[in-house]
């Protein structure tokens, strides 16, 4: 049934909406999906290896700078945002663009490491395309003992 249009990456516009009732509950689906449709978790591609120590990922980002890679960490989530830009200087080229497969836009994924990390506790390098991060493990401060107060009197 490839009569219904439009496409976007080669997927049916059906395709989709597939599940549509099954996901009504759970929300319409992550922005990213608006953008990069159905197979946007493949392209964040993560690998996650526990060592003695912690943890250390490793999330193919082709094509990306280390510009266009922004790493944040909110109330013990972890997420990692990407930005492609394009710049179209039309002037000056040669040629007319039959197709144009590459894009524009944003796409994150985000992964939560604990409340009680810190900026200063996590690693990141970035080198051929792939975004290596070192997550310690780290323990929850204990919380303070209960004790009681005498009354006097």
């Amino acid at each position: 049934m490839s009569t219904y249009l439009p496409t976007v990456f080669g997927e049916n516009l059906m395709d989709m909406l597939d599940g549509f009732d099954r996901d009504f509950f759970r929300g319409f689906g992550r922005p990213e999906h608006m953008l990069y449709g159905k197979n946007a978790g493949r392209m964040m591609k993560t690998d996650v290896r526990e060592t003695e120590n912690g943890y250390e990922l490793d999330i193919d980002l082709p094509g990306f700078s280390k510009e266009d890679i922004r790493l944040e960490l909110d109330n013990g989530c972890l997420t990692i945002t990407t930005e492609k830009r394009l710049e179209k200087d039309n002037e000056g080229s040669k040629g007319k663009m039959l197709r144009q497969e590459r894009y524009l836009g944003t796409m994150s994924r985000s992964f939560y490491v604990g409340e009680h990390l810190t900026e200063e506790d996590i690693k990141a390098r970035y080198d051929n395309g792939v975004l290596h991060l070192s997550i310690p493990k780290k323990e929850a401060p204990k919380a303070p003992e209960k004790r009681t107060i005498a009354i006097e009197g």
